[in-house]
């Protein structure tokens, strides 16, 4: 595993080094960037559940777009309801080394009560989660893959109860790599579930969120009908989970902690596999045999991606492609 997470680094060095360099490679990286079509202003989600309004500094890339983005360029495994779109700075791409971006979802769990937010420890609870995540590394390492860590929180769990919104972030380190991971999470209460915003990037870039976190924070309303004040306890069900819970992450498992880390970390790792085949098709030499866009020859690339863990907190199984041991093969 090691071995090859120095694969996965060198093949992100090489890309940068190449992309810096190349002008043509950069021009191939920005030709296919173009391809995206990127909205400002408001936009409906859901069809009418709620709707975004994209504030200034920032552009939204449309579901279709971005669960391509997340499957056939960042390597994830397909399933459903993967994104109601995308959220990034306006001066930064998908293919971008410092990009960072906030994924929309949904998750239809009931009417979340919030009368325990003003009783929960995060202390306590960051203590609890830190041996939950140790405890299951054992079966990770067993399974052969790294070991997870939660160092602490990045941001410490703030819940605003009269916009219903609550985030926090935390801070992870896979194995022993020297770059920590940030994991921002912003949950928006509804009437029948939560939207879900989720930034995944390195610690480096946390000032650079927080920088626009209270933006980001207001860009999501649910429409009236589906508000949280619009519930109706004689017609609507009560989720499950309260505040503690949902920072806990024991949700549905497409959104739940290691889910969403394991999602969005392999992004990270998985730009620079994906770059890599672009990088080794466009530029290795080969005699194009079509006409194809960059975006049609990326997405005939076979998808590869690093697990780092095989289970949620809850147990929950997920999603594992191949990794890119035979890529590693051809390139040693």
């Amino acid at each position: 595993m090691k071995k090859l997470l120095l694969f996965l680094f060198s093949c992100m060095l090489t890309f940068n080094v190449f992309a810096e360099n190349d002008p043509e490679m950069q021009a191939r990286i920005d030709s296919m960037e173009a391809t995206f079509n990127y909205q400002h202003g408001k936009i409906t989600l859901r069809n009418g559940l709620a709707s975004i309004t994209v504030p200034p500094g920032f552009k939204y890339l449309d579901a279709t777009q971005s669960e391509y983005v997340l499957t056939e360029l960042w390597g994830n495994p397909k399933g459903p309801d993967m994104s109601l779109g995308m959220l990034l700075p306006e001066n930064k791409g998908v293919l971008a080394e410092d990009s960072w971006v906030f994924n929309i979802q949904y998750d239809e769990i009931g009417y979340v009560k919030d009368d325990d937010a003003d009783d929960i420890n995060y202390d306590d609870l960051l203590k609890d989660l830190q041996e939950e995540t140790e405890t299951a590394n054992s079966e990770r390492t067993k399974a052969g893959y790294e070991a997870i860590s939660l160092i602490g929180w990045a941001a410490k769990p703030y819940y605003d109860a009269d916009r219903k919104i609550l985030h926090w972030a935390k801070e992870i380190k896979f194995g022993n790599a020297e770059d920590n991971t940030l994991n921002y999470n912003i949950r928006i209460l509804g009437r029948k579930g939560v939207m879900v915003l989720n930034a995944i990037g390195t610690m480096n870039q946390l000032p650079e969120i927080n920088k626009n976190i209270a933006s980001v924070l207001n860009v999501v309303e649910f429409e009236q009908g589906s508000k949280y004040a619009d519930f109706n306890p004689d017609l609507d069900e009560v989720a499950s989970w309260t505040i503690g819970g949902l920072v806990a992450g024991k949700v549905l498992a497409k959104v739940g902690f290691f889910a969403l880390i394991l999602k969005f970390w392999k992004i990270i790792a998985l730009a620079a596999v994906s770059a890599f085949g672009f990088l080794r098709r466009f530029f290795g030499g080969k005699k194009e045999e079509n006409n194809a866009t960059p975006t049609e020859e990326i997405s005939q690339e076979e998808p590869a991606a690093i697990v780092a863990s095989n289970e949620l907190m809850d147990g929950s199984p997920i999603a594992a492609t191949e990794t890119v041991a035979e890529e590693a093969e051809k390139v040693n």
